[in-house]
């Protein structure tokens, strides 16, 4: 038996080996391939699972979202038919306003074509008249009458009648009678007397002895009242009395609760004078509100705003052309309230429109403006009626006439300030002087106080310190003589008096 060489029983070995690990690999990588797919298969089923769910919860989104989209197109149909309805509606309104204005345009050219013919037939007429005028200018007076009137009645019989138709409704004389019986019952109905207001009070003393008092040391205390005041005290013209002179009412009242004040407390000095005119003022403003409620309580206006109240109490203090406004006003309210009745007019409307007619005069002094649109201003500014304010506009011919109303407020402020003694002009005229002096004064800056007094022969202003010092007040006085001679005219001259009084004070403490 022939031996086998090692070498080849290894080679053998090793190509046994080979082989056997070939086999063996090829099965452990069958193995791991069968695991891999298997593997695959999972993750690919796991993969699907997924894809589904993820389709589904698309799906619902979808499904949702789309329902949403629908809802939103539902709401947006419902509003553009909303929309499109009123739209509707506004053409079809816009469609009647057309119409309505197409057949008033219509209304109006037939109006014209007929007033047109109206002037040609009328002129034709006038041309006819004439020549037969012509024709019979051989005929007496009387015959030519005649046959005119035959000639007119025959050809115009039926524009004759109605004629006669129209002036018989319009009966202008009779309706002109009935006015004036009218407005003559109203005034004989209210019959109150007008007193004219002056321009000095008289302020009678318990003691002859008070007057020193009054006057102080040196006249520091008639100084300080006459300052404080604006009213002009005449001291030793009457013995027992004094005498209370300014043009303005209001000034006077004051100056005399002072003086009344000051006599009862029995301490008359410049410090206690300041606080006695304080409480005068106070007190005067509580007085207006009552005068201004009993006008309206006496009116039978009980609505006018507690401000338009207390400014009526305040024309108790103001006169026109010597006439107490107040009185003048509440006398107009009485007359034009009668008138109204009568012409079946809104009473109400008519009595406000001529109580407040010339509230702008209690502040046309402070304020720039006629008294007319001053008291526009105020009902406005308050809350009055706007009806109220077109009947009290009116008066003085400033606006036009905006309703019946106005036209009595207008009619009742004649008839009551044109009344035989009721007004004189002299006075206002030099009441308003005396005004305009001051308003000059006023006008220029650092000018605390101005008062005409003396009858307007005196200018006294009294400026602030701290603006103004003696070189400005010496320079004040020069400028405004010189702006009184260039716009005013008055007899005689006026004194200037500018008063600058610097005071110092201090507390201990």
């Amino acid at each position: 038996m022939t031996e086998i060489s090692p070498i080849v029983a290894g080679g053998v070995l090793l190509i046994l080996g080979t082989a056997v690990g070939y086999v063996i690999r090829e099965v452990l990588a069958v193995k791991r391939a069968n695991s891999v797919d298997r593997k695959i298969q999972t993750e690919l089923l796991s993969a699907k699972s997924e894809a589904k769910q993820v389709v589904l919860d698309a799906q619902n989104k979808a499904a949702a979202l789309l329902d949403e989209t629908m809802k939103e197109e539902r709401e947006r149909k419902t509003s553009l038919a909303r929309l499109e309805e009123r739209t509707i509606k506004k053409e079809e309104s816009l469609d009647e306003r057309e119409d309505e204005l197409r057949n008033k345009t219509k209304t109006v050219e037939s109006e014209i074509e007929k007033l047109k013919v109206a002037k040609a037939q009328i002129d034709e007429i006038k041309t006819k008249t004439e020549t037969e005028l012509a024709e019979v200018a051989g005929l007496s007076t009387e015959e030519a009458k005649d046959r005119l009137l035959k000639e007119t009645e025959k050809r115009h019989k039926d524009d004759l009648v109605l004629l006669m138709q129209k002036l018989d409704k319009e009966r202008r004389e009779e309706i002109e009678k009935k006015s004036v019986d009218i407005m003559t019952t109203a005034i004989q109905r209210y019959a109150r007397s007008s007193v004219s207001e002056i321009t000095t009070s008289a302020f009678d003393l318990p003691e002859e002895d008070i007057k020193g008092k009054i006057i102080g040391r040196e006249g520091r205390n008639i100084r300080t009242l006459e300052r404080l005041t604006g009213a002009e005290f005449i001291i030793d013209e009457v013995p027992g009395t004094i005498i209370i002179s300014s043009f303005d009412p209001l000034r006077r009242e004051v100056a005399r609760l002072t003086l009344e004040k000051l006599i009862k407390d029995g301490r008359i000095q410049p410090a206690k004078i300041e606080e006695k005119v304080d409480e005068a003022k106070a007190e005067l403003d509580k007085r207006m509100e009552e005068i201004g409620e009993a006008a309206i309580y006496e009116v039978g206006v009980l609505d006018l705003p507690k401000e338009i109240v207390k400014l009526l109490g305040r024309l108790h203090f103001r006169t026109s052309f010597g006439q107490n406004v107040l009185n003048h006003s509440i006398e107009m309210a009485h007359i034009a309230g009668m008138i109204a009745t009568e012409l079946g007019l809104n009473v109400e409307i008519t009595k406000k429109g001529a109580l407040v007619h010339d509230i702008g005069k209690a502040i046309d002094h402070e304020v720039q403006g006629t008294h007319v649109e001053l008291g526009i201003k105020i009902l406005k500014k308050y809350g009055v009626s706007e009806d109220v304010i077109k009947a009290m506009q009116s008066h003085h011919d400033d606006y036009p006439f905006a309703s019946p109303e106005a036209y009595v407020v207008t009619a009742a402020d004649i008839l009551s300030a044109a009344r035989p003694g009721a007004r004189r002009g002299t006075l206002e005229n030099y009441i308003k002087r005396l005004g305009d002096l001051e308003k000059i004064a006023n006008s220029f800056v650092g000018v605390k106080n101005s008062y005409a007094v003396s009858a307007g022969r005196e200018l006294r202003i009294f400026v602030v310190p701290e603006k103004i010092d003696d070189f400005g007040a010496l320079q004040l006085a020069r400028d405004v003589a010189a702006k009184i001679q260039s716009e005013l005219k008055y007899p005689g001259e006026i004194k200037v008096n500018v008063i600058r009084e610097v005071r110092a004070v201090e507390y201990a403490k």
